[in-house]
């Protein structure tokens, strides 16, 4: 038996804390399914950077979500410190029982000095007195591409007792009845049947992580040869916009696009509409997971382990070399991984091949 568990039916309110990005916080929702269940008396709040609070909005266990704006710093000190004070003030008007902090983010173990909460809990990687002395419970992190980033958001609870059943494992995604209304209209006007085409999101943040342009669109061609619609998204970074333009310029077929015109609620609910998903390690794969479209995902220096998709029909495709995941800005720090250019197009057409058959069709 765990010594130092806590009594969750002491919980009144528990702040979540996530300063990352948009994947990171999406795969803290089932942290929310589980303490809901385990402590369902209690008001769950989440604090997360502003731009990513779209991944958690609509999580039916979260009561609020609080939020940090990266560009407060753009504003001037003194205006930062008045939003610092505001976000500060209404935490402290929570009174939280419990802080979980998934990181080891400097913050975190601050607002669990000054909030004073009955207990608090972080990753033990950070070896700094200061950040230590912050919390009750400190939980072990298994890196190295050995345990994927759901198990590990989890492993916070299970430090604290709280054990999360298979069914509250999964990611919560919850684009709004408006998102829906507002994609099935751009998906009818494009001619693209619900539920009938192929979504692919060639892009990502970071683009060390993409495919080069040539497969990608070999890809579509090859799918388009058979008939199969596809939808193409991007996030409105220039960067983005000009490699989607450099795929729709080889291709041999024009298909539709959606790329820079979707929220990332938008976004969700496209993905909600698609017969499958193609993509990088990125957010949109997985928010694909998130609402269940089955998923072929092509892995680079990032580790498929770790950041896989999680529990929905998938196939991950990458290079069996010794050197990956490798977590680099491509080889070398020449920004161009060789991991992801050594995938062949007939690979990833054959997963989808499979995964489509295994799915139904």
């Amino acid at each position: 038996m765990l010594q130092d568990a806590i009594d969750p039916a002491a919980l009144k309110r528990v702040l979540v804390i996530k300063l990352r990005h948009h994947g990171d916080v999406l795969l803290t929702s089932p942290v929310f399914t589980t303490l809901k269940r385990c402590a369902p008396q209690a008001e769950l709040d989440a604090l997360v950077y502003a731009d990513t609070a779209p991944m958690l909005r609509g999580h039916p266990a979260l009561s609020q979500l609080f939020t940090i704006d990266r560009h407060w710093k753009r504003a001037g000190r003194w205006a930062q410190l008045r939003h610092e004070w505001a976000l500060f003030q209404a935490l402290r008007a929570r009174r939280y029982d419990l802080i979980v902090h998934l990181t080891d983010h400097n913050r975190g173990a601050t607002l669990a000095r000054l909030l004073k909460p009955r207990w608090a809990v972080a990753p033990a990687g950070k070896t700094s007195r200061r950040f230590a002395k912050a919390f009750t419970h400190r939980y072990p992190v298994v890196g190295g591409n050995r345990r994927h980033t759901v198990e590990l958001h989890l492993d916070a609870l299970r430090r604290l007792g709280l054990h999360a059943s298979a069914a509250e494992r999964g990611l919560v995604l919850c684009p709004s009845a408006e998102a829906r209304q507002r994609v099935d209209a751009k998906l009818a006007a494009l001619g693209l049947p619900a539920g009938q085409f192929i979504h692919i999101h060639p892009t990502s943040r970071w683009l060390f992580k993409t495919w080069p342009t040539t497969h990608m669109a070999a890809l579509i061609d090859a799918l388009t040869a058979r008939g199969w619609p596809v939808l193409l998204t991007a996030a409105p970074d220039p960067a983005e916009l000009a490699m989607l333009a450099d795929i729709q310029g080889r291709l041999a077929r024009p298909v539709a696009s959606l790329a820079g015109e979707l929220t990332l609620e938008e976004l969700g609910a496209a993905l909600q509409g698609a017969r499958a998903f193609v993509g990088m390690d990125s957010v949109p794969m997985h928010m694909a997971a998130a609402v269940g479209t089955p998923t072929v995902a092509l892995f680079g220096p990032s580790g498929d382990i770790e950041w896989g998709p999680w529990r929905t029909p998938h196939r991950v495709v990458c290079e069996d070399l010794p050197c990956r995941p490798c977590g680099r800005d491509g080889c070398g720090g020449g920004k161009l991984s060789e991991c992801l250019s050594l995938i062949a197009p007939a690979r990833v057409l054959a997963a989808l091949d499979e995964l489509l058959q295994e799915t139904g069709r």
